[in-house]
């Protein structure tokens, strides 16, 4: 089995974050239907440069429409043909958005971007508690951030 090591960038990270021994990045484009991130474009910017596989993501707001956040993401994320798409699946204070809704906006994005692999992002709580369905659109990325990977 191989491995390759990325990173999550949002905007806590500094824009011109250390790309050394990565091989992709995900930045953060929209949370929910009102926030975008401010630092995108130069997060973006940063993984190309460094030739690394770009993914853009949508943490998904529980509670807010799915058709809502979907449009949101599509007005405000720059996706290019190659992004990885990933809807960002995790509880915010406490709550989850549902399973349905989870599988609604995957299938959304996949709709919305038929030429881009669409996924589910999400912790070791979100997979193996919260999820129901099993359903993760064209990959999974569970973030577990206190583990190495295997040498």
């Amino acid at each position: 089995m191989s491995y390759v090591k990325g990173v999550d960038v949002s905007s806590y990270q500094n824009p011109g974050y250390d790309t050394t021994g990565l091989g992709f990045a995900f930045v953060k484009a929209t949370q929910g239907q009102s926030y975008v991130n401010p630092d995108m474009t130069g997060e973006i910017a940063t993984a190309e440069k460094a030739k690394l596989v770009v993914g853009l993501y949508l943490f998904m707001q529980p509670g807010d429409s799915v058709t809502a956040q979907l449009n949101y993401f599509k007005t405000h994320a720059p996706v290019k043909p190659g992004y990885l798409i990933a809807v960002d699946w995790e509880g915010l204070n406490g709550a989850w958005a549902s399973n349905a809704d989870k599988d609604a906006l995957i299938k959304g994005l996949k709709a919305a971007y038929p030429h881009n692999r669409v996924g589910l992002y999400t912790n070791r709580d979100g997979w193996l508690s919260q999820d129901h369905t099993g359903y993760c659109g064209d990959y999974l990325w569970i973030a577990d951030p206190g583990t190495s990977a295997p040498r």
